[in-house]
Protein backbone atom coordinates (compact mmCIF):
# COMPACT_ATOMS: atom_id res chain seq x y z
CA UNK A 1 0.00 0.00 0.00
CA UNK A 2 1.22 3.50 -0.86
CA UNK A 3 2.07 5.89 1.93
CA UNK A 4 -0.22 8.83 2.43
CA UNK A 5 1.22 12.07 1.13
CA UNK A 6 2.10 14.90 3.47
CA UNK A 7 1.81 17.53 0.72
CA UNK A 8 -1.10 19.90 1.44
CA UNK A 9 -3.80 19.80 -1.22
CA UNK A 10 -6.44 21.96 0.41
CA UNK A 11 -7.04 24.02 -2.71
CA UNK A 12 -6.28 22.84 -6.24
CA UNK A 13 -7.30 25.38 -8.87
CA UNK A 14 -8.11 24.65 -12.50
CA UNK A 15 -6.59 27.20 -14.87
CA UNK A 16 -7.40 27.13 -18.61
CA UNK A 17 -4.22 26.80 -20.64
CA UNK A 18 -5.77 29.01 -23.31
CA UNK A 19 -6.03 32.00 -20.94
CA UNK A 20 -2.61 33.64 -20.63
CA UNK A 21 -3.85 36.22 -18.12
CA UNK A 22 -5.13 33.45 -15.83
CA UNK A 23 -1.86 31.53 -16.15
CA UNK A 24 0.07 34.64 -15.12
CA UNK A 25 -2.26 35.35 -12.20
CA UNK A 26 -1.84 31.82 -10.86
CA UNK A 27 1.74 32.65 -9.88
CA UNK A 28 0.48 34.88 -7.06
CA UNK A 29 -2.50 32.90 -5.78
CA UNK A 30 -2.55 31.22 -2.37
CA UNK A 31 -3.59 27.81 -3.65
CA UNK A 32 -1.74 24.58 -2.92
CA UNK A 33 -1.92 23.31 -6.47
CA UNK A 34 -2.69 24.38 -10.03
CA UNK A 35 -4.22 22.16 -12.70
CA UNK A 36 -3.24 23.62 -16.05
CA UNK A 37 -6.23 22.53 -18.09
CA UNK A 38 -6.00 21.40 -21.71
CA UNK A 39 -9.34 19.61 -21.61
CA UNK A 40 -12.79 21.01 -20.75
CA UNK A 41 -11.69 24.62 -20.36
CA UNK A 42 -10.21 24.79 -23.87
CA UNK A 43 -12.30 25.03 -27.04
CA UNK A 44 -11.67 22.45 -29.76
CA UNK A 45 -10.23 25.00 -32.16
CA UNK A 46 -7.79 26.22 -29.48
CA UNK A 47 -6.40 22.85 -28.33
CA UNK A 48 -3.08 23.05 -30.16
CA UNK A 49 -2.44 26.73 -29.49
CA UNK A 50 -3.31 26.29 -25.81
CA UNK A 51 -0.77 23.48 -25.55
CA UNK A 52 1.93 25.64 -27.11
CA UNK A 53 1.08 28.55 -24.81
CA UNK A 54 1.22 26.30 -21.75
CA UNK A 55 4.66 25.02 -22.70
CA UNK A 56 5.94 28.57 -22.87
CA UNK A 57 4.35 29.49 -19.58
CA UNK A 58 5.77 26.48 -17.74
CA UNK A 59 9.21 27.22 -19.18
CA UNK A 60 9.03 30.72 -17.66
CA UNK A 61 8.23 29.19 -14.25
CA UNK A 62 7.51 31.38 -11.26
CA UNK A 63 4.94 29.12 -9.59
CA UNK A 64 6.93 28.61 -6.40
CA UNK A 65 6.15 25.54 -4.33
CA UNK A 66 2.63 25.16 -5.71
CA UNK A 67 1.99 21.67 -7.01
CA UNK A 68 1.77 21.76 -10.79
CA UNK A 69 -0.48 19.34 -12.65
CA UNK A 70 -1.52 19.26 -16.30
CA UNK A 71 -4.92 17.90 -17.22
CA UNK A 72 -4.58 16.42 -20.69
CA UNK A 73 -7.42 15.48 -23.00
CA UNK A 74 -8.97 12.06 -22.52
CA UNK A 75 -7.34 8.92 -23.83
CA UNK A 76 -9.74 8.49 -26.74
CA UNK A 77 -9.27 12.03 -28.03
CA UNK A 78 -7.09 13.07 -30.94
CA UNK A 79 -5.04 15.38 -28.68
CA UNK A 80 -4.14 13.16 -25.70
CA UNK A 81 -0.94 11.62 -27.04
CA UNK A 82 0.42 14.98 -28.21
CA UNK A 83 -0.53 16.56 -24.88
CA UNK A 84 1.38 13.96 -22.90
CA UNK A 85 4.43 14.00 -25.15
CA UNK A 86 4.56 17.80 -24.90
CA UNK A 87 4.34 18.19 -21.14
CA UNK A 88 6.40 15.27 -19.77
CA UNK A 89 9.56 17.36 -20.01
CA UNK A 90 8.08 20.39 -18.30
CA UNK A 91 8.54 21.42 -14.67
CA UNK A 92 5.39 19.69 -13.39
CA UNK A 93 4.59 17.12 -10.73
CA UNK A 94 1.80 15.09 -12.30
CA UNK A 95 -0.46 14.50 -15.26
CA UNK A 96 -4.22 14.33 -14.67
CA UNK A 97 -6.22 12.07 -16.97
CA UNK A 98 -9.95 12.75 -17.27
CA UNK A 99 -12.65 10.12 -17.73
CA UNK A 100 -10.76 7.13 -16.37
CA UNK A 101 -13.40 4.40 -16.26
CA UNK A 102 -11.42 1.28 -15.40
CA UNK A 103 -8.12 -0.06 -14.16
CA UNK A 104 -7.25 -0.98 -17.75
CA UNK A 105 -7.69 2.64 -18.84
CA UNK A 106 -5.50 3.83 -15.97
CA UNK A 107 -2.82 1.34 -17.01
CA UNK A 108 -3.03 2.64 -20.59
CA UNK A 109 -2.62 6.20 -19.29
CA UNK A 110 0.44 5.27 -17.22
CA UNK A 111 1.96 3.38 -20.16
CA UNK A 112 1.48 6.45 -22.36
CA UNK A 113 3.23 8.66 -19.82
CA UNK A 114 6.11 6.20 -19.48
CA UNK A 115 6.66 5.62 -23.20
CA UNK A 116 6.67 9.42 -23.62
CA UNK A 117 9.52 9.76 -21.14
CA UNK A 118 7.52 10.69 -18.05
CA UNK A 119 8.48 7.85 -15.72
CA UNK A 120 9.33 10.45 -13.06
CA UNK A 121 5.81 11.90 -13.01
CA UNK A 122 2.87 10.92 -10.83
CA UNK A 123 -0.45 10.17 -12.47
CA UNK A 124 -3.79 11.50 -11.26
CA UNK A 125 -7.14 10.09 -12.39
CA UNK A 126 -10.57 11.69 -12.61
CA UNK A 127 -13.61 9.67 -11.57
CA UNK A 128 -16.59 11.23 -13.31
CA UNK A 129 -18.78 8.49 -14.76
CA UNK A 130 -20.97 5.73 -13.28
CA UNK A 131 -18.49 3.14 -14.58
CA UNK A 132 -15.62 4.92 -12.82
CA UNK A 133 -17.49 4.90 -9.52
CA UNK A 134 -18.30 1.20 -9.79
CA UNK A 135 -14.64 0.50 -10.64
CA UNK A 136 -13.12 2.94 -8.14
CA UNK A 137 -11.57 0.23 -5.98
CA UNK A 138 -9.81 -1.53 -8.86
CA UNK A 139 -8.65 1.82 -10.27
CA UNK A 140 -7.20 2.85 -6.91
CA UNK A 141 -5.48 -0.53 -6.58
CA UNK A 142 -3.95 -0.62 -10.07
CA UNK A 143 -0.60 1.12 -9.59
CA UNK A 144 1.56 2.95 -7.08
CA UNK A 145 2.05 5.57 -9.81
CA UNK A 146 -1.51 6.70 -9.12
CA UNK A 147 -1.15 9.40 -6.51
CA UNK A 148 -4.47 11.25 -6.44
CA UNK A 149 -8.07 10.55 -7.36
CA UNK A 150 -10.12 13.58 -8.41
CA UNK A 151 -13.90 13.66 -8.37
CA UNK A 152 -15.58 15.00 -11.49
CA UNK A 153 -18.87 15.77 -9.82
CA UNK A 154 -20.39 17.96 -12.54
CA UNK A 155 -20.07 15.30 -15.24
CA UNK A 156 -21.09 12.58 -12.79
CA UNK A 157 -24.24 14.42 -11.75
CA UNK A 158 -25.20 14.86 -15.40
CA UNK A 159 -24.70 11.18 -16.19
CA UNK A 160 -26.61 10.10 -13.08
CA UNK A 161 -29.38 12.60 -13.91
CA UNK A 162 -29.40 13.96 -10.38
CA UNK A 163 -29.89 17.55 -9.35
CA UNK A 164 -26.80 19.53 -8.43
CA UNK A 165 -27.57 20.92 -4.99
CA UNK A 166 -25.33 22.03 -2.10
CA UNK A 167 -26.51 18.94 -0.20
CA UNK A 168 -25.39 16.68 -3.09
CA UNK A 169 -27.91 14.04 -2.03
CA UNK A 170 -27.73 12.18 -5.32
CA UNK A 171 -23.93 11.97 -5.20
CA UNK A 172 -23.48 10.76 -1.62
CA UNK A 173 -23.03 7.09 -2.42
CA UNK A 174 -20.54 7.81 -5.21
CA UNK A 175 -18.51 10.22 -3.09
CA UNK A 176 -18.24 7.81 -0.18
CA UNK A 177 -17.34 4.84 -2.39
CA UNK A 178 -14.48 6.81 -3.90
CA UNK A 179 -13.17 7.94 -0.50
CA UNK A 180 -13.25 4.32 0.65
CA UNK A 181 -11.31 3.22 -2.45
CA UNK A 182 -8.72 5.95 -1.96
CA UNK A 183 -8.16 5.15 1.70
CA UNK A 184 -8.02 1.38 1.12
CA UNK A 185 -5.06 1.86 -1.22
CA UNK A 186 -3.26 4.86 0.26
CA UNK A 187 -4.29 7.43 -2.36
CA UNK A 188 -5.18 11.06 -1.83
CA UNK A 189 -8.59 12.18 -3.04
CA UNK A 190 -9.91 15.61 -3.99
CA UNK A 191 -13.53 16.71 -4.00
CA UNK A 192 -15.10 18.04 -7.21
CA UNK A 193 -15.68 21.64 -8.21
CA UNK A 194 -18.55 23.89 -7.16
CA UNK A 195 -19.62 25.88 -10.20
CA UNK A 196 -21.58 28.67 -8.46
CA UNK A 197 -18.36 30.52 -7.65
CA UNK A 198 -20.16 33.69 -6.52
CA UNK A 199 -22.24 31.79 -3.94
CA UNK A 200 -19.61 31.60 -1.21
CA UNK A 201 -22.07 30.60 1.51
CA UNK A 202 -23.13 27.50 -0.42
CA UNK A 203 -19.49 26.82 -1.31
CA UNK A 204 -18.57 26.91 2.37
CA UNK A 205 -21.26 24.32 3.13
CA UNK A 206 -20.02 22.03 0.35
CA UNK A 207 -16.43 22.34 1.60
CA UNK A 208 -17.48 21.37 5.12
CA UNK A 209 -19.40 18.41 3.76
CA UNK A 210 -16.37 17.31 1.74
CA UNK A 211 -14.13 17.53 4.79
CA UNK A 212 -16.62 15.49 6.81
CA UNK A 213 -16.69 12.84 4.08
CA UNK A 214 -12.90 12.49 4.26
CA UNK A 215 -11.63 14.38 1.21
CA UNK A 216 -8.13 15.84 1.37
CA UNK A 217 -9.03 19.04 -0.43
CA UNK A 218 -11.18 20.72 -3.03
CA UNK A 219 -10.75 21.35 -6.74
CA UNK A 220 -11.68 24.92 -7.62
CA UNK A 221 -12.75 26.93 -10.66
CA UNK A 222 -12.19 30.47 -9.36
CA UNK A 223 -9.65 32.24 -7.13
CA UNK A 224 -12.42 33.54 -4.84
CA UNK A 225 -12.85 29.96 -3.60
CA UNK A 226 -9.26 29.50 -2.41
CA UNK A 227 -9.52 31.09 1.03
CA UNK A 228 -12.52 29.02 2.08
CA UNK A 229 -11.00 25.77 0.81
CA UNK A 230 -7.74 26.47 2.64
CA UNK A 231 -9.60 27.23 5.83
CA UNK A 232 -11.91 24.20 5.72
CA UNK A 233 -9.43 21.55 4.60
CA UNK A 234 -6.41 22.95 6.42
CA UNK A 235 -5.52 23.36 10.08
CA UNK A 236 -5.91 26.37 12.32
CA UNK A 237 -3.26 27.63 14.72
CA UNK A 238 -5.27 26.01 17.49
CA UNK A 239 -5.24 22.67 15.64
CA UNK A 240 -1.46 22.87 15.31
CA UNK A 241 -0.94 23.72 18.98
CA UNK A 242 -3.21 20.85 20.01
CA UNK A 243 -1.39 18.42 17.71
CA UNK A 244 1.93 19.30 19.33
CA UNK A 245 0.40 18.93 22.80
CA UNK A 246 -1.16 15.57 21.95
CA UNK A 247 2.17 14.22 20.71
CA UNK A 248 3.90 15.52 23.84
CA UNK A 249 1.33 13.77 26.03
CA UNK A 250 1.89 10.55 24.12
CA UNK A 251 5.66 10.78 24.39
CA UNK A 252 5.41 11.39 28.13
CA UNK A 253 3.21 8.32 28.54
CA UNK A 254 5.64 6.24 26.49
CA UNK A 255 8.53 7.27 28.70
CA UNK A 256 6.53 5.95 31.66
CA UNK A 257 5.95 2.66 29.87
CA UNK A 258 2.24 3.30 29.34
CA UNK A 259 0.49 2.07 26.19
CA UNK A 260 -2.06 4.87 26.11
CA UNK A 261 -2.07 8.52 27.09
CA UNK A 262 -4.71 10.95 28.26
CA UNK A 263 -5.05 14.31 26.55
CA UNK A 264 -7.85 16.73 27.42
CA UNK A 265 -9.89 13.92 28.94
CA UNK A 266 -9.52 11.59 25.94
CA UNK A 267 -7.61 8.36 25.64
CA UNK A 268 -4.86 8.72 23.02
CA UNK A 269 -3.47 5.81 21.03
CA UNK A 270 -1.03 5.34 18.16
CA UNK A 271 -3.64 6.21 15.53
CA UNK A 272 -4.26 9.63 17.10
CA UNK A 273 -0.53 10.32 17.15
CA UNK A 274 -0.20 9.42 13.48
CA UNK A 275 -3.06 11.78 12.64
CA UNK A 276 -1.41 14.59 14.59
CA UNK A 277 1.96 13.96 12.95
CA UNK A 278 0.41 14.08 9.48
CA UNK A 279 -1.42 17.29 10.31
CA UNK A 280 1.84 18.94 11.36
CA UNK A 281 3.69 17.63 8.30
CA UNK A 282 1.01 19.04 6.00
CA UNK A 283 0.01 22.29 7.63
CA UNK A 284 2.54 23.55 10.14
CA UNK A 285 4.08 25.50 7.23
CA UNK A 286 1.94 25.82 4.11
CA UNK A 287 3.37 28.72 2.16
CA UNK A 288 2.96 28.24 -1.65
Amino acid sequence: MAMFSTRPRRSVLYMPASNLRALDKARSLDCDGIVFDLEDAVAVEAKNSARDQLLGTLTQGGYGQRERIVRVNDLDSEWCKADVEAVVGCDIHAILFPKINSAAELRAAIDLVDTSGGQHLAVWAMLETPAAILNAESIAAESARLEVLVMGTADLAAELRVQETPERTGLQTALQLCVLAARAHGREILDGVFIEFKNLAAFSAVCKQGRQLGFDGKTLIHPTQIEQANSTFGASETDIVQAHALISAWNAAQQKGEGVAVYEGRLIENLHVRQAQRLLACYAETEP
